[in-house]
């Protein structure tokens, strides 16, 4: 059984993304000819040839865009593993809350004042940055609202509200009571996707462009461009130059604590069971 090592899986990654052996030296910090002599010898130990080299290009065979994607896997395991070992060696251990600022529909105060497992430290971050940051060992637990990907993850309801459209308040559709989709052709959304389509797609990884509250506000009332957001977020920020909408045919939001599927932590545990009790404690049982 041949034992790859992280070095050549990381010098393969390299060239099949730059598809040049000079420019994938380059990245790694080392001269080409050691490069090409590492690949060669990992094609050696795998019995497979893994790119087609030519004097312009060089291109992924079949076992290479197979062997390139598992790689990757391999690696980012091995990342998410240093990062988990670091953490849980550390002094003073911590809980890392992912969770975008002003997305905790006022409970996070009420369930840091409960929690008393572990010191939590905030991993805040931008819209579609946190389902990555549980993946890879960053973060341990996070709040986030539907919809997003919960391939892999454990997650526990919190609360559900609904969904409105935030526009300028000069706007004539501001003049109504409530809004279809259909109502909205011809605006955009921040991210330019158009509003009559929906909520805001999520991002496709790598492209992730985030905007904060102050941004998206002044998009909304000075460039005429509106915004979808849950009911819990709008209710915190009222503003004389924005007016808040229901559409009739969005789906409610509903704001959930979420952690990796493989988890076995107990302070995880403990801090879904407080935030779970915080909102009881907003919304009292009758």
């Amino acid at each position: 059984m041949s034992d790859l090592e992280t070095r050549q899986l990381r010098y393969f990654v390299a060239v099949a993304e730059e598809r040049h052996f000079g420019r994938a030296a380059e990245r790694l910090g080392m001269a080409q000819p050691p490069l090409s002599r590492a690949i060669r010898e990992l094609e050696r130990r795998l019995g497979v040839q893994l790119l087609e080299r030519t004097t312009r290009q060089v291109a992924l065979t079949a076992a290479g865009a197979v062997f390139l994607d598992d790689a990757r896997v391999a690696l980012d395991a091995v990342a998410t593993a240093e990062r988990r070992a670091r953490r849980a060696g550390q002094p003073v251990p911590a809980l890392r809350l992912a969770l975008k600022a002003d997305y905790d529909a006022g409970l996070l105060p009420r369930i840091l004042d409960a929690y008393d497992v572990l010191p939590v430290e905030l991993l805040l971050g931008g819209r579609g940055e946190q389902v990555p940051a549980l993946h890879d060992g960053r973060a341990d637990v996070a709040l986030l609202p539907t919809p997003f990907d919960e391939r892999g993850l454990d997650t526990e309801p919190l609360i559900t509200s609904a969904c409105v459209v935030a526009l300028a308040a000069a706007d004539p559709l501001a003049a109504r009571k409530s809004l279809r989709l259909a109502d909205l052709a011809g605006r955009r959304l921040p991210d330019g996707t158009p509003a009559d389509r929906g909520r805001m797609a999520a991002p496709p990884e790598g492209t992730i462009r985030s905007y904060d509250l102050s941004q998206i506000f002044n998009l909304v009332e000075v460039s005429g461009f509106v915004w979808f957001l849950p009911e819990f977020v709008a209710r915190r920020f009222p503003r004389p130059g924005t007016a808040y909408r229901p559409v009739v045919e969005l789906e409610p939001v509903t704001l959930k604590v979420v952690w990796p599927a493989s988890s076995r932590s107990a302070a995880v545990a403990a801090f879904v069971r407080t935030a779970q009790a915080a909102v009881l404690e907003v919304q009292p049982v009758m």
